[in-house]
């Protein structure tokens, strides 16, 4: 789901956010090449305040400053992952079984690419993931993932 250089900028990012306390969802780099928007969306286990997103813009653009991941300029965005909150290893999916979520496949997977449904079940151990759109279910494996996300809903009811 992520590009090389997205994963390792993420995974430099997840060892350094384990002992703050602090998930980082995901991250994306975005817009032009000569100077890329990088997005990081961090969560914690009590949602996230300003003065989280205040300190983890911080902390992370002193990581962005000593990785050097673009010559030249870059914008570093860090943002909680909202009502559509990405969903990119197993155990996100596992924490929102039973939520609804979009996922979008690198290919046709019983003719379709787009999957919009709940997420019925999650078998770690084989790397799937089971979504049941309009009562039809579809196993779809995490690599063969595009994109992921929450269907964020509102009642106004």
């Amino acid at each position: 789901m992520l590009s090389k250089r997205e994963q390792s900028l993420l995974d430099v990012l997840e060892s350094r956010a384990e002992g703050r306390g602090v998930e980082i969802v995901s991250l994306e780099i975005v817009g032009a090449k000569k100077s890329p928007t990088i997005r990081v969306y961090i969560d914690t286990d009590h949602g996230v305040s300003f003065d989280e997103l205040s300190s983890a813009q911080a902390w992370i653009n002193d990581v962005m400053d000593e990785l050097d991941p673009f010559p030249g300029a870059y914008l570093l965005e860090v943002s909680s992952p909202g009502i559509d909150r990405p969903l990119r290893t197993i155990d996100h999916f596992a924490r929102f079984e039973g939520s609804r979520a979009v996922v979008k496949t690198t290919g046709p997977i019983e003719g379709r690419s787009t999957f919009t449904g709940t997420i019925a079940a999650v078998d770690a151990a084989a790397g799937t993931v089971s979504i049941d759109c309009d009562g039809q279910l579809f196993s779809i494996a995490i690599t063969d993932m595009k994109k992921a996300n929450l269907k964020g809903e509102i009642d106004f009811g």
